[in-house]
C-alpha cells in the first residue's frame, strides 16, 4: 500500500492574526524600553558644555596677604521657569598678591558656614569643630 501523507490543515485566520499581533506587541514593547536606554547611552556625545560663569567679588587691594578675606555675594539660579537669588560666600586667600585660593564658605561635613581663627592661624567649623588648613584647605 503506498504512503500517504496526512492532510495538512491550514492555519485558521485567527492564529496568524495572534501571532503577528504578538510579534508586533514585542517590538512595541522593545521600541518603549530600548529607545530610552539607547538615548541615555548616547545622549552623553551630544551634551552641551556648561557654561561658566564669573562673579566679581571685589577688588584685588581689598585682600590682605596672609590673612583670609570672607566675601558675601548674591548668586541667580534659573530652574527652568523659576528664577531664585541664593546668599553664598567664600574665603579668598593669598600669600603674594598675586596667586588667589578661593575656598567655598560652607563646610563640606554639614555645609555650616565656618571662621578663621587668627590666633592658631586655622579655619574652624563650629557645627562639629572641624579645623581646616589656611594654605591648602585640608582637613
Amino acid at each position: 500500500m503506498p504512503e500517504v501523507d496526512p492532510p495538512t490543515q491550514p492555519v485558521p485566520p485567527r492564529r496568524s492574526f495572534f501571532r503577528w499581533a504578538t510579534a508586533l506587541g514585542a517590538l512595541f514593547t522593545a521600541g518603549l524600553v530600548g529607545m530610552p536606554a539607547l538615548r541615555a547611552f548616547v545622549s552623553p556625545a551630544f551634551r552641551r558644555p556648561k557654561k561658566v560663569r564669573w562673579i566679581a567679588l571685589g577688588e584685588v587691594e581689598q585682600i590682605e596677604a596672609g590673612v583670609p578675606v570672607r566675601f558675601d555675594f548674591a548668586e541667580t539660579i534659573n530652574d527652568a521657569w523659576f528664577e531664585t537669588r541664593a546668599l553664598r560666600g567664600v574665603w579668598i586667600f593669598t600669600e603674594d598678591n598675586q596667586k588667589f585660593t578661593v575656598y567655598n564658605g560652607h563646610c563640606p561635613h554639614l555645609a555650616c558656614s565656618y571662621g578663621f581663627d587668627k590666633d592658631k592661624g586655622i579655619f574652624h567649623c563650629p557645627c562639629h569643630h572641624g579645623l581646616f588648613d589656611l594654605k591648602t584647605g585640608a582637613v
